[in-house]
């Protein structure tokens, strides 16, 4: 027998008896400890992709969209739908024709490129194509040989791409209600319009040049004027200009953050026919929400001539070598490694060592002048001032030279134009007589440009 008594505990007992105080001394430094490390993910998050407070927490509770899709980038074909409307003035899309076609490539941020980006291949609508079992047609017609499903398969072989993962169409409303959902946006068209297709609740008027603060249905019909010499390219340029609007204004005003994707997504689902379940768009939204406008890259199909076939009436006739070589590019290269500057890197560039070469691509006399008087004013070497080849939709900013890094920043900054695309001019070479070309674009309103004294 023991002579220990019942009462008293043994040293292994005393050992493991309950003590409040130690318990919430434990939980409050654990409870520290995961707090701290959260802040320290969502202040990283915050500094590295410029995120909001909402967005760096919500990523905490949301999954990158790598988890859904297993993978860091994918495939998208989103279409437009032609409605048409009955004796009752009622729509419907029985045999409709697909009115717009983009192919997307969606990059996923990785540690290469935190931010994202999205490269954009428009489908000029009238270009022919040889439908098995149907002959020859436009590329269009897919949608009404067999609705998405036949569009996913003609389309991607059109494009020679394996397929998609997945597919929006997008109602008529759909982008007229977005657009409204964030308030609007501002365009400035590159021509003046006048049109009016009552049938079809198409009108169209506006001035070229002159700023717009247009509504979802004003924008909608801005996208779908096509009744130019130009036609459908032009089209495709100003479906592109509307685009990088929307998303300029969702990064800059904050309305892409936690607190407002769930709403815009409804809003977006009430219009469109998609297989992206809801937890990957939330996924998708918040993951791409830090996107830099300048990190979109868009392009459309080249073709060899315009033609008029018995088939098809007016039509156009890919360039299946370059449409080769552009699709490669966008679709399956290797993701380059993006690598974003901060401002202050930015700012050290001393203007006086870039030369800059500035091209009205506008149509508005004179702006190309204004603006180089202005990069002089910066400190900036002006080399050249003159007209672009083609009218511009969206300015942007090419850079030929790679001595020195960021040059293409420190002539955006100094404009204080942070949704200007920089493009690398891949056959720039360090004995081109510029540094960077800026190409002004329709877009490009006076009013709204603030002081770029502020940067010199």
């Amino acid at each position: 027998m023991s002579s220990t008594s019942p009462d008293t505990p043994s040293p292994r007992s005393s050992g493991s008896r309950f003590r409040p105080g130690r318990a919430v001394l434990v939980l409050g430094c654990a409870f520290a400890l995961v707090l701290s490390l959260a802040a320290g993910y969502v202040g990283m998050r915050m500094y590295q992709r410029h995120e909001s407070v909402a967005n760096a927490i919500g990523s905490i509770f949301i999954p990158a969209p790598q988890s859904y899709f297993h993978k860091d980038r994918i495939r998208v074909l989103v279409l437009g739908i032609d409605y048409n409307y009955d004796a009752k003035d009622q729509e419907y899309s029985d045999g409709a024709r697909s009115d717009t076609i983009m192919a997307l490539s969606i990059n996923f941020p990785t540690s290469d490129a935190p931010q994202g980006s999205i490269s954009i291949l428009s489908v000029p609508r009238d270009t022919v194509y040889d439908f098995p079992h149907h002959g020859q047609d436009k590329i269009n017609a897919a949608y009404s040989f067999g609705g998405v499903r036949a569009s996913e398969k003609y389309i991607a072989d059109f494009l020679g791409v394996p397929g998609f993962d997945r597919y929006v169409v997008l109602r008529i409303n759909a982008m007229k209600e977005l657009i409204d959902a964030i308030g609007g946006i501002d365009i400035v068209p590159d021509e003046t319009m006048s049109y009016d297709d009552s049938w079809g609740h198409l009108h169209i008027h506006f001035t070229g040049g002159k700023l717009y603060h247009m509504s979802g249905d004003q924008a909608v019909s801005y996208s779908r004027f096509r009744h130019d010499a130009c036609s459908d390219p032009c089209r495709i340029q100003r479906q592109w200009q509307v685009v990088h609007t929307l998303i300029t204004k969702l990064k800059n005003e904050r309305i892409n953050d936690l607190l407002h994707v769930r709403q815009l997504i409804k809003v977006v689902n009430d219009n469109v026919i998609t297989n992206f379940k809801v937890p990957e768009e939330e996924s998708l939204a918040l993951g791409m929400s830090g996107l830099d406008p300048a990190a979109i890259r868009t392009a459309q199909v080249p073709y060899l001539r315009d033609v008029d076939l018995p088939c098809c009436g007016s039509s156009v006739i890919a360039d299946d070598d370059a449409k080769r070589a552009l699709v490669t590019k966008l679709f399956f290269d290797p993701l380059p490694r993006m690598v974003v500057p901060t401002q202050d890197q930015v700012i050290a560039i001393a203007p006086s060592t870039i030369r800059v070469e500035v091209l009205n691509g506008a149509g508005r006399p004179g702006l190309a002048g204004q603006v180089a008087n202005q990069l002089r004013g910066a400190g900036f070497r002006v080399v050249n001032v003159g007209n672009a080849p083609a009218p511009v939709a969206a300015t942007q900013i090419q850079v030929h030279s790679t001595a020195q890094a960021f040059v293409g920043d420190r002539v955006r900054l100094a404009l204080s134009r942070p949704s200007v695309a920089i493009l690398s001019d891949s056959s720039g070479s360090p004995e081109a007589s510029s540094d960077v070309t800026l190409i002004l674009g329709s877009d490009w309103s006076a009013d709204s440009q603030k002081e770029a004294s502020a940067y010199k």
